[in-house]
């Protein structure tokens, strides 16, 4: 009889190169993580250079022997999707890759007890039981040490501690946040680096917004955060809204949400919204684009969009005209990529990920049409799972403001089921056309860039300094330029590098076709 057998090394390489930070911010986050999920009110980290070890203490609820023994196998965890954000039993393995050795104690009640750990060779990776050294962990609690290979290595820096930390869970360290993360964190969350404590607070701004998405009209809303906007371009990694849930950022930067301010460099933010921890991606990094999840990620995408254009329009950084032309322009071959792409997914499979399937295998682009709209309780029992009974989501109005007053609030969509076409925008006449959550057309400014376009999220970033694109506006043919762009742009997920050329006249074959379509419908709609 054979025997499976595992080569670690390449396993974890493997694993490594799916977080899109360094590994050593991987497992400061991942170290973090698990003890916020634990319960624990503090977590201090302590470096001994000389040893050339980290050594990482909480006071969360401890492990019980069995929950130690199970943490040295791969991928193993006790915790649910969306109940915390170190779920995946992944990211505390990764150290195996830089440490000679991991020592773990962890105490629950009369339960103390420790293992020392190490990767031995590309297909071991052993571990034993060890007595717990005396005073590490006090009455509750785990403590994890880190002896690192490199001498030279950040995590001995305390400088790169502390900037990682701030980095990546920059909710728990403003006042802004308490009130909505309370309710996971009832004990709060403090760091400490070598025995100073990390100050809490926001840095000041010349000008404020803050942001708010509320369901229904509960009193507590469901996502919060603010908009600041600076005379002078703000450092790199503060560009953009950044995105988080349960106290960790996953995304920054305006690429995820679809907008393109007119001064980018000039406005940052940041918006919390723990609902989307059950969106989450295993390397925590992005979220689930497919399914149920998918759609609640997507809902709370459009509502964040809603949100952050009003401060943006009231500062006069909105779209301008030209751009509304252009938008204009785009919508035909939108309306266009619907039919398209439902010709084109039975070919090229990998374009599901922008069709929904509905009842009875009809496929459908997740882009909104007029209509009849569907009943919001339905929507949120197909698209939410286990929030089935939620009503309409409500937005707070966000305008900005420097007294502190809370926004007035507006009502917006309700988030769509992984079956729905789109979703109504409640206005004074009635619903409005429904939302679009599925592809779109944007346009930016790329000088020196071939590209006619690139795909970010749902959006395809049309050049409009490209050449060719200015060709198009003086020649009046937009249209071709902007599918041509598209199918450029989808090529890469569709098929394989050497299969692009063959997407794209695929892609052209239908788009053109399409065209005659419309002229019989035109003519039957006149007989």
């Amino acid at each position: 009889m054979g025997e499976t057998r595992v080569d670690l090394h390449h396993l974890l390489e493997d694993l490594r190169d799916a977080y899109t930070g360094s590994l050593e911010e991987t497992i400061l986050t991942e170290i973090v993580a698990n003890a916020l999920d634990s319960g624990a009110g503090a977590v201090r980290f302590t470096i001994a250079t000389a040893d050339s070890t980290l050594t990482v203490v909480d006071d969360g609820s401890g492990m019980q022997r069995r929950d130690l023994a199970r943490y040295h196998d791969i991928a193993a965890s006790t915790k649910t999707r969306g109940e915390g954000i170190g779920f995946a039993g992944v990211g505390i393995k990764l150290s195996l890759l830089l440490c000679h050795e991991v020592y773990t104690e962890t105490r629950r009640g009369k339960n103390h007890v420790a293992t020392r750990w190490h990767l031995a060779s590309r297909h071991r990776a052993p571990w034993k039981w060890v007595q717990p050294p005396v005073g590490m962990v006090t009455e509750r609690g785990t403590a994890v040490t880190l002896r690192l290979v490199n001498t030279l290595s950040p995590l001995l820096d305390a400088g790169f501690v502390e900037a990682s930390i701030r980095r990546h869970y920059q909710p728990l360290l403003e006042p802004e946040f308490d009130e909505m993360l309370r309710g996971h964190y009832p004990r709060g969350a403090r760091f400490e680096v070598n025995g100073r404590t990390l100050g809490r607070g926001r840095a000041d701004s010349a000008e404020f917004a803050p942001l708010g998405v509320r369901i229904g009209r509960r009193r507590k809303p469901s996502a919060i955060g603010y908009l600041v906007r600076q005379p002078l371009p703000l450092p790199e990694e503060e560009r953009g809204l950044a995105v988080s849930t349960l106290g960790k950022v996953i995304k920054r930067g305006w690429d995820w949400l679809g907008i393109n301010p007119a001064a980018p460099e000039q406005v940052g933010g940041i918006i919390e919204v723990p609902e989307l921890a059950g969106c989450l991606t295993l390397s925590k990094a992005d979220f689930i684009r497919a399914g149920p999840r998918g759609a609640t990620y997507l809902a709370y995408r459009k509502a964040i969009q809603e949100a952050v254009s009003r401060p943006l329009a009231a500062w006069g950084d909105a779209r301008d005209m030209a751009e509304e032309k252009r938008r204009r322009a785009a919508r035909p071959v939108e309306r266009d990529l619907e039919r398209v792409l439902l010709d084109l997914a039975d070919d090229f499979p990998l374009l599901g990920t922008l069709v929904e399937r509905h009842a009875g295998g009809q496929r459908r682009l997740p882009i909104g049409r007029s209509g009849d709209v569907p009943d919001a309780h339905a929507l949120l029992a197909q698209g939410m799972e286990a929030r089935a009974h939620e009503p309409a989501v409500a937005l707070e109005e966000s305008t900005p403001a420097t007294n502190g007053e809370p926004p007035a609030e507006a009502v917006a969509a309700p988030p769509p089921a992984a079956a729905t076409a789109g979703v109504a925008l409640q206005g004074e006449k009635g619903p409005r056309r429904p939302t679009r959550y599925g592809l779109t057309i944007q346009f930016e400014a790329r000088p020196g860039d071939s590209e006619l376009g690139r795909l970010v999220e749902s959006t395809v970033w049309v050049n409009e300094v490209h050449p060719a694109y200015r060709r198009a506006v003086a020649s009046g043919s937009q249209g071709y330029h902007l599918a041509l762009a598209v199918a450029l742009a989808l090529a890469p997920l569709a098929v394989e590098p050497a299969q692009e050329h063959r997407f794209v006249t695929a892609f052209l074959e239908r788009w053109g076709a399409s065209l005659d379509s419309d002229e019989k419908r035109g003519r039957r709609s006149r007989s």
